[in-house]
Formats: structure tokens, sequence, C-alpha cells
């Protein structure tokens, strides 16, 4: 059986349009509406929203003998407010694993407890060439050297609390998204084009008036950047878990832009064998163009339920993604591909 067509102008549309809905971690109930709103338009999945804030869709399938589970994370790196300086400006506080130097000059958005959205730049604190000279390459970039410029007319604590700015306030980060020449070039494509394939994917086979074979849970996760998304809530039911999260792209790894990977090992240690092997074969016997690999410095949802005792299978596919927790790339290609494997697992016995 071949697979159904993917309608790709949709999955790159929802995908700039799911990167453009600010979601960092702890912060991310906008992107979780925008995942919830794109999948109530397809007919037969139930919607349920965890105490901790996830979105879980269950979509009942040919058989329900051995549920299967797909996830993706729509939280992305980010910041909170943990100072704000005599100068008015704000000291931030990481969410998520980055370097400064990745973000250092991007535009940000500051979100207060009342609800104002509040522009403003993350540089260095000696940031002026003109002014510092060699202080500027040799400054170090770490927490005490990095602030947050607002785009208001604050000069001191005081003006800066009258804009409704306070401690614990979230930070996003602008994405910047742009699709050219088949690529597309954004912030936070980890996660949120893997969470795009697994809507595409659904659209797929409900365009083509197909179900899964087997009973099946989309759980789209809100806490991964900090190491425990999926620990909860992935119904009991389920006999194992198909992570979907960029592949990461660079010198020692197989992986590039224009493949989906299959990831067999990363610093959890390794995925689940037999799993994985059969993901091989569904995607040899559809000419579904991929990698394998293995990441030293990664970590993912899968294994975040098996450290909370998630008695399950597990394996981990999704696109490359070039400069991965920097300012991220991939090509449509590997969206279609990723997307493929999601449509062949889903239809396999």
């Amino acid at each position: 059986m071949s697979l159904p067509p993917i309608d790709t102008t949709y999955l790159v549309e929802f995908l700039t349009k799911l990167l453009n809905t600010p979601s960092p971690t702890g912060f991310a109930q906008a992107g979780i509406a925008c995942v919830d709103e794109a999948l109530r338009a397809f007919p037969g999945l139930q919607l349920t929203h965890t105490r901790k804030g996830a979105l879980l869709a269950t979509w009942p399938g040919e058989e329900s003998s051995s549920p299967r589970a797909l996830t993706a994370h729509v939280d992305t790196l980010g910041a909170m407010v943990k100072e704000i300086k005599p100068n008015g400006r704000l000291k931030l506080s990481k969410i998520g694993g980055y370097a400064w130097n990745t973000v250092e000059g991007e535009g940000c958005t500051i979100f207060t407890a009342k609800g104002q959205k509040i522009r403003g730049s993350i540089l260095l604190t000696k940031a002026s060439s003109h002014v510092y000279s060699s202080q500027v390459n040799e400054l170090k970039r770490e927490d005490e050297n990095m602030e947050v410029r607002l785009d208001a007319r604050t000069a001191n604590p005081e003006e800066t609390r009258r804009l409704g700015i306070e401690v614990g306030d979230f930070v996003a980060f602008d994405p910047r998204v742009e699709v050219t020449e088949g690529f597309v070039r954004s912030r936070h494509l980890d996660d949120k084009a893997c969470a795009a394939c697994m809507v595409a994917a659904v659209k797929a086979l409900q365009d083509a008036g197909l179900k899964p074979r087997q009973k099946t849970y989309l759980f789209f996760s809100n806490y991964e950047e900090v190491g425990h998304g999926a620990s909860s809530g992935i119904p009991e039911d389920a006999a194992e878990l198909l992570v979907v999260d960029m592949a990461a792209v660079g010198e020692g790894q197989t992986s590039d832009e224009f493949h989906t990977t299959l990831c067999v090992k990363d610093s959890g240690g390794p995925y689940h064998h037999e799993l994985s092997q059969r993901l091989r074969r569904l995607a040899d016997e559809n000419d579904i163009p991929y990698r394998v690999d293995i990441y030293p410095y990664y970590g993912s949802d899968g294994e975040a339920l098996w450290r909370a005792g998630g008695d399950l299978a597990v394996a981990l596919v999704g696109p490359g993604v070039d400069a991965s927790h920097n300012y991220e790339r991939t090509h449509v290609e590997a969206l279609e591909a990723t997307t493929r494997w999601l449509e062949a697992y889903l239809l396999s016995t």
C-alpha cells in the first residue's frame, strides 16, 4: 500500500504559524492552543489536556490490542526575568540549555503577569564597540554580562516596574522565520518542526479516509526543554512510544538537513532496538530517505518517560536540523520524509 500524499503547503504554513507562537517552557500554553486548534479540524480525535498543561489526542484505530503513542514538544528555549537592574534593564535566568552568544542581539518579548507584552533586545552589558573597544570581544558571555534593553523610556527599577515588569516574567526570543529555496530557517525548529510533522501526518491519513492500524495517542508536551515533558501524561496502556524530535547536524554526525534520521543512542543510552529495527524496515519498504545517528549531548521525552518508570518500547526519529539550540535551519525534504515515516508507522501492523 502506498503512503497517502502529504499536503506540504499545509505542513509549512502550520509550522510557520506555530513557530511564530511564543511558547517558552513554563509558558507554552499558546503553543499548545495552536496545536489544539489545528487538531480540532480533524474528526474522530478526542482531545484532552493534562493537569500539567500538555495536549493529548486519542485517535481510534482499526485495532486496540497494542496502543501506540507519538510525542513531540512545543515548548522552547527562553528565559525569565531574574532581576531588574539599577539601570532599569533586565537580568535573565535561562530556560533550557543554550549559550548566551546564540541569542546575543536577538529581539525578545517580555510577558508580564498582567498581560502586557513589552519588547526588548538581548545584549552584552558592554555592547558598544565605540565605547568599550576590546571588551566587546573579550567579555565572557555569561549571566552577569548579559541584559535586556527594553524598548521603553526607563533608566531605573521604578520606571521599569511601572511598565508592569517584575521578577518571574517570561521572556520569549524572536523566531525570525523565513522560508526560502525549500529551507525553513528559524529559532525553535526544535521541536516545532516535529509537532508540525505529526499534525501533517494526521491530515494526510484523514484526507485519504484512513485511520491508524492501532489506537494511537498523540502527545504534545510542554516541559521537554527542562527534562520532564513526557514523564507523565501518556496513557498506561500504550505499548510503545515514537518520539519525534529533531536530528542534530554537525561534525561527526550522519544527519543532514535533507533527510529524516533514526536516533539509536544519545546521552541517555540506546533506544529500543527492536522498535528501531522495525522503523528501519518501514523506511526501506517505503523508500523514505533516512539516516541513522548517535547524539552525544542530547536527551528526549522518551528518556523522561523511561526514567519516570514507563514500561514501554521507545524509539526516536526526526528531521535534520542545523545549528540546534541556535538559529536553526532544516529543509522541506526532511520534513516530508519525517511525515512519511510517521504515516508508515501509523499504518503498519
